[in-house]
Parts: structure tokens; sequence; C-alpha cells
């Protein structure tokens, strides 16, 4: 054979011997690869079963909404629960996590919630465990805990208070202490002064008769001094007291021939007057403005033209203000009669309203304001908002400042004091017996004082009709 043919034979042999490996190898390879596949595709398979053991389809497709967003990409959604889970339990029981089972941390979780809810119930009411969280508790505990601590300030501020007011009543006390004592030192002085005239009675009683009688008869001349000058005085004094007398005579025979001044009087002067009529319109137009301190919505009772007012208080119309000028001011006529018209000249008043002063009222006693012969309990202070609203000013005390008192009817109280058997039916009886017996008191002391010092008393009826509110007392919303 030929040198190059065997040279061929020879290349072709070595690649097919080449070949063959190559085909044994790549076979192996694909058998090894094809039996790994087919195990990864069991393992698969197996995981695929158990992920649709632990979740639903449903969950599958929502895991994103239901877990949260994961702390970062190689975060599993299981992982991120497990911490969503963890940080429950810490926010409920405190501290980190207990290294453990989500079932175990839950229970121990549900415990110590209960524990707390337990110990809660002690200071909260109505406290259902199987509907309170834990955050409601601590909403109710912090809003508990706000109140009581503004209730300790408030305590505190009344504590300071009495604190205060013990301070004065012992600097007051001590005062009384320091008096007691100089009084001490003075009863002890007269003390020391008897006991000197007594030692000094004690000496003459040694003297003999002739000094005793001397001293006697000199100290009966001194004290018969003493009784001439006493008696010149009375003597001086009793004809002060003539001429007084006298003087006192002549000047009420001067008053009489002026009648005798009523402590009411200044209650009935006119306030101003009506300038103009228009019957068309019913208005009126008076002679006070803006200058005068008038104001929308102010009554005034209407009177005869004349310098006083009736002393009934009983007027013949009744206007209200509604346009208002400098020096006069217009008025629409609220009340009159037909035989009684408005006159050009005739007289308003108001006995609150004063251009000059503030007038001072005190109101006492009972009052029926819509007339159904109830007694309304708020009448006091629906009368006294008026008397503001206009002007006026009312205390609770009589004095000499008082220009007014306002007199109801008489206070209504028990024939007896409640017994023990109404009394426990209604707690409330004694006390209101109590209140009613003050307010009889209060009553019968104001009209008392009213009357000595010349204060003018005036029933709820004759009130309204000398402030011209008799016509809009009857009316809704007019106290």
């Amino acid at each position: 054979m030929p040198a190059h043919r065997r040279k061929q034979s020879n290349v072709m042999l070595y690649t097919l011997i080449i070949f063959v490996g190559l085909f044994i190898v790549a076979t192996t390879v694909a058998v090894f690869y094809y039996v790994k596949a087919e195990e990864h595709r069991i393992t698969c398979e197996e995981l695929q079963s158990d992920f649709d053991d632990f979740i639903s389809e449903e969950e599958k497709t929502n895991i994103g909404s239901i877990v949260g967003e994961t702390s970062n990409l190689s975060t599993s959604y299981m992982q991120t629960m497990v911490e969503y889970h963890d940080e429950t339990v810490t926010c409920v029981v405190g501290g980190v996590a207990e290294a453990t089972s989500a079932e175990v941390k839950t229970n121990n979780a549900k415990a110590k919630t209960q524990e707390a809810l337990t110990t809660a119930g002690k200071y909260l009411d109505n406290i259902d465990p199987n509907l309170t969280g834990l955050a409601q508790v601590v909403n109710a505990l912090a809003e508990k805990l706000q109140n009581t601590m503004e209730s300790k300030a408030q305590t505190q501020q009344e504590l300071k208070d009495k604190l205060d007011l013990f301070k004065k009543m012992e600097a007051a006390n001590l005062d009384a202490y320091q008096t007691l004592l100089k009084e001490k030192d003075i009863l002890r002085q007269d003390y020391n002064d008897v006991q000197e005239a007594y030692a000094k009675l004690s000496q003459e009683k040694e003297k003999s008769t002739d000094e005793r009688v001397q001293y006697f008869t000199d100290q009966l001349d001194r004290e018969k001094a003493n009784i001439k000058k006493t008696m010149d005085d009375l003597l001086e004094t009793q004809a002060i007291l003539t001429e007084t007398q006298t003087m006192l005579a002549e000047a009420k025979e001067e008053l009489a021939r002026f009648g005798t001044p009523k402590e009411d009087s200044m209650a009935y002067m006119p306030d101003g007057k009506i300038l103009s009529i228009d019957n068309n319109t019913k208005t009126v137009i008076i002679n006070l403005g803006s200058k005068n301190h008038v104001y929308r919505g102010l009554t005034f009772s209407v009177y005869d033209k004349g310098g006083y007012i009736g002393q009934e208080g009983q007027d013949k119309a009744e206007i209200e203000i509604f346009d208002i000028g400098d020096s006069y001011a217009s008025a629409r006529i609220v009340k009159s009669e037909i035989n009684k018209p408005i006159l050009k000249n005739d007289t308003i008043a108001n006995l609150i309203w004063d251009s000059s002063k503030i007038n001072e009222f005190v109101i006492a006693g009972d009052f029926d304001l819509d007339k159904d012969g109830e007694i309304n309990p708020d009448a006091i202070s629906k009368i006294k908002a008026t008397i503001e609203k206009w002007g006026g000013k009312v205390t609770d005390k009589i004095s000499v400042e008082t220009d007014f008192l306002i007199l109801g009817t008489m206070p209504n109280i028990p024939e007896q004091q409640p017994s023990i058997e109404e009394q426990m039916m209604d707690p409330t009886a004694l006390q209101r017996y109590e209140d009613s017996l003050e307010n009889l008191n209060r009553y019968n002391e104001l009209e008392t004082r009213a009357r000595s010092l010349w204060v003018p008393i005036f029933t709820y009826e004759k009130f309204i009709h000398l402030i011209g509110y008799s016509e809009k007392s009857g009316q809704a919303g007019a106290f």
C-alpha cells in the first residue's frame, strides 16, 4: 500500500474514533441532564403540590396585597409576613418577639392582652374582651388619666384656695388673739385700779370719824356742784329742744301746704313727649334722639300731657322706637285706645331707661309672666335681662343706692317640713322646703328694708305698664 493511502486511512480512523467518542460523551451528557431534568421536574411538581396545599389560587393572585411590600427583592413573602407578625406581637407585648412559632407568639400575645384587659377592667367600665382592643383600652385609659390629672389640678387649686383662706382666717384669729390680749391687759389694769381703790377705802376706814365725815362732806359738795352743772346743761338742752320742736312744727305746716311727698314720686316723672302723630302709619315722633341715648326696640308708655304720670301707672298707649335721629326718634304705636287717642305733647316715660343716670333695681318674689296661673321659675332672670338690656342695673340687696324694688307675689312654702318618708321618696324635698323658706325670708327682709329706706315698691303689673311693655309682654319671646 502506498504511503499516502496509508496516511489517509489513519486520518479517517482517527476522525471516526473522535466522532464515536464525542457521540458517546454527548449521549452520556444528554442522559445525565435528562435524568437530572426528570428529578427537577418531579421535585418541582412536589413543590407545586406543597405550595398549592399552602396557599389558594386567589391568595396566589393577591399575595402582594395580602402581605404588603417586601423589604427587598431577596425577601420572600413568607419572611415578610413573619416580620410583620413579629412587629404586631412587639406592638402588643413589647420587647423583641421570641424565636418560636407564629401560633405560640399569637397565643402569648392573646394571653398578655387578656391580662392587660383584666387589669384595665378594674379602672374602666363596660370592657368586653371580645370586642375591645388594646388601642381602644389605651385611649380610654389615656382619657381617664387626662380627666384624673384635670381633677387633680382642680383639687390642688381648691386646696390652695382653702390654704389661702386658712391663712387669712389664721391671720384674723391672730388679730383677734392680739385684741383679746389687749383687752386682757385693760381688764387687768381695771382690776389693779379696783384693788387700789379698795386699798384707799380701807385706809379711809381706818381714819377717825371726824376725818371720814369731812372727807364725805367734801365729796358730797363736789357731787352737788356736778349735779347743779348737769341741771343747768339739761335746762339749756331743754330750751334748744323746745325751739327745735317749734321750728319742726312750722316746717310741717309749711310742708302741708304742698302736700305730703311720696317716696315713688320720681318714678312718675316723664322722660319726653310726643312731637307729632301719623295715624295712617300708626307712628309717632318723640323729642328724644341719639344724643339722649335712646335705641331701637326701647318702649315707652304714653300719658296725657301734663307734668306727672298717673299714680296707678295706667297708660293710654305704648310705643316702640324703630328709627333714631340726633334729637328725635320715630316709634310705632304698639297699643292704643280709640277713645283715648295719642295727642301732640302727650308725655312718655319708661321706668328703667333714663338719659342721665343708671337706675338700680332689686327683684324679689314669684312672677307669672305669661298669665297662665303657673309661677315661672326663671321669671327673675328674664326680668333682670330686660332691665339690663334697657340700661338698668340689678342688685341682690336693698341699699341707699337702690332706686326701685320690683316685688312679685309672696313665695309659697309647704305647710310643714317634709317627713322622713317623704324625703326618702323625694331626696330633693327637704332642699326645696329650705329654699322656699329662704326665699320667703329674703322677700320679707327686702320689703321691710325698702320701706325703711323709702325705696319705691312696684308690682310686676305696674312695672310693665311703667315701661310700656304690657302689650309686648304677652307675645312669644318677649323676655
